[in-house]
């Protein structure tokens, strides 16, 4: 999941393109900036699980997904990474 990325909200008007180190259902692990001055933060489902958010710096970070559309998400990548190839 190195490879993958996302888009977030950032205090309310600001759309960022992020890099995905971890994605599970109960929490997103993200990266901002690049080389040393990079930042990962944690992005945990709200209340209500209609979106994932997490601060950095004291800003507040939105994924506009589902835990149900995030969960589906997962499933297929796992469905992906362990397709066999047979013998012909």
């Amino acid at each position: 999941m190195a490879d993958a990325k996302i888009k977030v909200q950032v205090e309310g008007k600001q759309v960022l393109e992020v890099v995905v180190s971890d994605k599970k259902v109960d929490a997103i692990w993200i990266v901002l900036g690049e080389g040393v001055h990079n930042v990962k933060c944690k992005l945990t489902p709200t209340r209500n699980s209609l979106a994932y958010a997490g601060s950095i710096m004291g800003r507040e970070i939105v994924y506009k997904r589902t835990v149900a559309e995030v969960t589906a998400d997962i499933a297929c990548a796992e469905h992906d990474r362990y397709q066999f190839r047979t013998r012909s």
